[in-house]
């Protein structure tokens, strides 16, 4: 599998000087395959850009949602496929007990927040709420499991080629407990990360930052590290970052939650408009 990353901050779009490096887009990242079958995870402002890079001729697309906030969704109506007769457009998310994930789309994709109705697109447009089970898309072998975050909001393992990618972008796993993380049995989306090749992993705040901020839905860069060490992840990538964080703070606070391991985990912040190979 190979990952390229069209988004990688948290919250709100934060363009400019300051974010040049890491990119200033909403969370969104492409997977493709050996057969160029395409996944994209989440539809952040990120996506606009993600849809452009698609291969021509692409007869489907999976877009995998974690959950509905608007940072996450925002850049879903700027999505080129849509628009593109013909093209198969599935849409994964978090079942709801009211509301299908087609109707709680629509809330967005519809005036007055938006001119264009799903229904109006040119694509054929399917959405699917996630179960517990695991299914098949192509070559890819998926699971997605309710984690630690406001909201149904949706943790995902993507097997493929013997190789796995964890990504847990909004994730709270210290939520109850700042200072550390709970035992393997009771830890947030173990099931999604444990023995992961790669893990992207929300490291929004600091931990002085976190302070304030508990119950928000989001990790620190050190517990993200103490998190891959407790699933055993083999790479580990920051993401989902600060909108408030410069680059240079941003490498800072990776650069010192990155120190506190002492074992063999690849650790790094993820930057917009990178690949990597899974």
């Amino acid at each position: 599998m190979r990952l390229t990353f069209h988004g990688t901050r948290g919250s709100l779009p934060s363009p400019g000087e300051a974010t040049n490096r890491y990119g200033g887009n909403t969370s969104c990242v492409m997977v493709q395959n050996d057969e160029d079958q395409v996944l994209i995870l989440d539809a952040g402002s990120g996506i606009r850009q993600a849809g452009e890079a698609i291969p021509p001729g692409t007869k489907r697309v999976d877009v995998l949602l974690t959950h509905l906030h608007m940072d996450h969704i925002q850049g879903l109506g700027f999505f080129a496929p849509l628009y593109t007769p013909g093209v198969q457009v599935h849409i994964w998310g978090p079942p709801s007990t009211t509301r299908s994930l087609r109707k709680r789309l629509t809330r967005y994709l519809s005036p007055p927040l938006f001119p264009v109705r799903i229904r109006e697109v040119p694509s054929l447009v399917r959405c699917h709420d996630v179960t517990r089970d695991g299914w098949d898309i192509g070559a890819y072998r998926l699971q997605g499991h309710l984690i630690t975050h406001p909201g149904p909001t949706l943790g995902y393992r993507i097997e493929c080629g013997g190789r796995t990618l964890a990504y847990l972008p909004d994730h709270e796993p210290q939520l109850g407990c700042p200072a550390a993380l709970p035992k393997a049995d009771w830890l947030s989306g173990f099931s999604v990360a444990a023995g992961a090749d790669l893990l992207v992993h929300d490291a929004q705040y600091t931990a002085e930052e976190y302070r304030t901020r508990a119950g928000w839905g989001h990790c620190t860069a050190e517990l993200a590290v103490r998190y891959a060490e407790a699933v055993a992840a083999k790479r580990l990538l920051f993401f989902h970052f600060d909108p408030a964080r410069s680059d240079d703070d941003l490498e800072r606070v990776c650069s010192d939650a990155a120190s506190t391991h002492k074992g063999t985990i690849d650790i790094a912040p993820a930057a917009e408009s990178t690949s990597h190979e899974v």
